[in-house]
């Protein structure tokens, strides 16, 4: 296992050094970084704190997750709402992330962007202002499948929370039940749906083994820390 010498077993000394890792990078233009890991992994929660971490060191932020940027329900579901091949292929829409979002902050980009394009809960387009970053901020992205092929090479960091399928799960029937109206029904979505469509995205683009940084997130209050920038 590489460690960086700064990073201990407890979150917050993570948590400084991903900090401190985000500080030292690219400070003379935007810096993306891809908070990255399967359902339930913790991404949102880890990346709100590097936020507000990176805000109070006096580093511009914007925040903005892949959930912003939802396919309609039609085509989400277009090959059956259980299906894992309809959430790795059809749930968000890459074309709107890449064209108002990453393109914009990437170093030749005009850093005109749009934060989220697409509210699936109400399933309609959300009509989020065009702002203009700052030149020396950090762009901080959560969710699913940001290291696959066609996204992969716009992070300039980018970080993997490693949990088992069971642990997904596990995390889901505490998280999910007031989302999708009861247990049963959380357990045959991660079941049909999200742990097979996790998997597809293991086989195809192996986003543990391609992350800058690999932590083990069984314990989000003792993770592990598995890969480091060297």
């Amino acid at each position: 296992m590489i460690v960086d010498p700064g990073v201990g077993s407890t979150r917050n000394c993570v948590v400084r050094a991903l900090v401190e890792l985000m500080v030292g990078t690219c400070p003379d233009r935007v810096l993306r970084v891809a908070i990255d890991g399967p359902d339930a992994a913790g991404k949102t929660t880890l990346a709100d704190e590097l936020a507000g971490a990176l805000a109070d060191r006096g580093r511009p932020v914007i925040r903005a997750s892949v959930d912003g940027f939802h396919q309609p329900r039609l085509v989400r579901r277009g090959r059956g709402s259980l299906s894992p091949d309809g959430y790795f292929f059809d749930a968000f829409d890459y074309t709107a992330l890449r064209h108002l979002l990453l393109d914009p902050l990437s170093p030749d980009g005009d850093r005109r962007y749009r934060a989220a394009a697409f509210d699936h809960l109400r399933d309609a387009p959300l009509d989020s202002p065009t702002r203009e970053a700052v030149s020396d901020a950090v762009l901080i992205v959560d969710g699913v499948f940001l290291l696959r092929d066609e996204l992969r090479d716009y992070w300039d960091l980018s970080v993997f929370l490693q949990i088992s399928p069971a642990e997904s799960l596990r995390r889901a029937m505490c998280r999910d039940v007031a989302l999708f109206g009861s247990p049963d029904v959380v357990r045959e979505r991660y079941e049909a749906r999200y742990l097979p469509g996790q998997a597809l995205y293991q086989a195809s683009a192996a986003p543990g083994e391609r992350a800058d940084v690999l932590i083990g997130y069984e314990r989000p209050e003792a993770p592990r820390v598995l890969r480091w920038p060297v």
